[in-house]
């Protein structure tokens, strides 16, 4: 027995060894195929154990002590191994901490640590491309990685776009079968006109072009719920868009009206009769305080109506989500639905841009998309190339981050900027959005982290070039970014500039002159974006 093992002086003639060793147990009908490497290793281990073990147990022999001391013996040992295994255990996690808190924190780049050190930890035996490791040390130069998360998942991101050498065969293909056999039925009608007998609804929208529209299609089922006519929408100015742009800059109001006929009534503008009504001091106005998010039509029949026979024109002002989507009926649906993909057409010049941007990510193919017609009308049509041989269309993926400073202020979420990013949002915040300022202040809300494990945080480039390359993309995916500026500038852009070097955006495919024309209305610069997603080549 090793001396590890002994009992305490003045004893030893009162113990002997046990006759079945422990060690032998533990080293029962070893592998003859182990390395003698790895015996050394292990016999040591099993010793070790095996005598503290017999320490802390020992076999009672011949001439054993008294019961009182041999208990107290007992008792001693076992103290000593329990403190032993927390000792061994609290290094055990203090190894690990450390393991991890260098993996958060990896230091400089190239020497100490940027996307390209901690691609080597992830895969030390991987041999990467050297334009991988280039594009990688260009992404850490010159500044430190302070935020570890961020470039480690650059790093994984990398590696999985190095093994990608093939996308998988389905990837361009519609995962749920039964969705290519259907076919659309907004166009469809089962009812006759609306004459809007009941008085006039006004609205103005708020927010930028999706929940403009949005609106827009709620008011046109409300107008129709309601028996009432519509007067042609208006778009409120926003500090956060900052686009004075109108409904009839984007959309075109003689087909808007033309199409919508057979549903509801509308005009451009309310009769002489009515426009000289101070509608706030007779209580025709309607905020988005007045109504509940997704309100039923129950409460516009109950609440709307009455004022609507009294007055003789509402105004809703914002109206952002203010009509619910179920339950509701399927006619009324079916009119939104015809509102929002038959009804709300863009102007010539937005479809003229939006074609050509398509024609130049398509690469010049003469496909013919089965959308193209109705989203940019007769702008798309291209001569075809000689020879009879049809050039194969260009696959890209529309991709739109969401990552501008206004979904980031108003998200409550933290992006790894530290201090610096957290005053900044917050002076952001306001300007733009006072309400939730008052509402930080006034309540307590989630956690940025609590936030982030709901899913509720924008993705940032770096969660979205890991997401892209774990669904299968490779290298060369052809990426067009929509969107606006994102937040951050180049910079937080580079994550997805270098992995993907087929990325392009707007500025590289449109000339400074056919972009000059909309440099200050975000949200007809918004449409053409929605075009070129609506419209991708698959």
């Amino acid at each position: 027995m090793p001396s590890s093992s002994s009992p305490p002086r003045g004893h030893a003639e009162q113990w002997r060894a046990p006759e079945i060793s422990v060690p032998d147990l533990l080293h029962h009908s070893p592998s003859r195929s182990s390395s003698s490497s790895s015996a050394s290793l292990s016999r040591p281990t099993s010793s070790f154990i095996a005598s503290a073990i017999s320490w802390a147990f020992p076999i009672r022999g011949h001439g054993a002590p008294s019961k009182s001391h041999r208990k107290k013996s007992q008792r001693r040992r076992r103290v000593h191994l329990m403190l032993a295994l927390l000792g061994l255990l609290a290094s055990f996690f203090l190894l690990n901490w450390f393991m991890l808190f260098r993996l958060q924190d990896p230091g400089d780049d190239d020497g100490g640590g940027g996307p390209l050190h901690l691609l080597s930890s992830i895969n030390p035996s991987r041999h990467l491309p050297s334009s991988f490791k280039e594009e990688l040390r260009k992404m850490g130069k010159g500044k430190k990685w302070k935020h570890g998360i961020y470039a480690r998942m650059l790093a994984l991101a990398a590696h999985a776009l190095a093994e990608n050498k093939h996308e998988p065969k389905d990837l361009w293909e519609e995962p749920f079968i039964p969705a290519s056999a259907w076919t659309p039925c907004a166009d469809q009608r089962n009812w006759t006109r609306s004459e809007g007998n009941n008085g006039y609804i006004m609205i103005t929208a708020n927010g930028g072009i999706n929940q403009q529209r949005v609106a827009v299609c709620n008011a046109v089922v409300v107008a129709r719920l309601l028996n009432s006519t519509l007067v042609i929408p208006s778009f409120m100015y926003s500090s956060v868009w900052k686009d004075v742009s109108q409904f009839g800059d984007i959309y075109q109001e003689e087909h808007f009206i033309e199409y919508l006929s057979p549903d509801i009534r509308i005009v451009k503008e309310l009769p002489e009769e009515l426009q000289s009504l101070d509608l706030e001091a007779i209580g025709s106005i309607v905020t988005d305080v007045d109504i509940m998010k997704e309100a039923k039509p129950s409460f516009y029949l109950k609440n709307i109506l009455p004022l609507l026979h009294k007055n003789k024109v509402v105004h809703f002002v914002g109206f952002g989500n203010r009509l619910a989507f179920d339950p509701i009926p399927f006619d009324l649906q079916r009119l939104r639905c015809r509102c929002n993909f038959h009804a709300l057409l863009f102007v010539p010049k937005i479809q003229e841009a939006g074609a050509l941007l398509l024609r130049r990510l398509r690469n010049h193919a003469p496909y013919q998309g089965r959308l193209d017609h109705s989203l940019v009308g007769p702008y798309y049509a291209e001569p075809k190339m000689g020879g009879g041989n049809a050039v194969k269309s260009s696959r890209y993926l529309a991709l739109h981050l969401r990552f501008e400073i206004d979904m980031v202020a108003h998200s409550l979420c933290e992006y790894g900027g530290g201090q610096e990013e957290a005053e900044e949002l917050e002076a952001y915040r306001k300007i733009h959005f006072p309400a939730l300022t008052l509402l930080k202040k006034t309540r307590k809300l989630p956690s940025p982290a609590a936030l982030r494990s709901e899913g509720l945080c924008p993705l940032t480039p770096e969660e979205a070039v890991l997401m892209l390359s774990a669904l299968g993309f490779n290298r060369r995916t052809r990426v067009f970014v929509a969107g606006a500026n994102i937040y951050g500038g180049p910079s937080r852009l580079a994550a997805l500039t270098n992995l993907f070097p087929n990325l392009v955006t707007k500025e590289k495919l449109l000339s400074a002159s056919e972009i000059e024309p909309f440099a200050n209305f975000s949200s007809q610069v918004t449409a053409i974006y929605a075009l070129s997603a609506v419209l991708r080549c698959l």
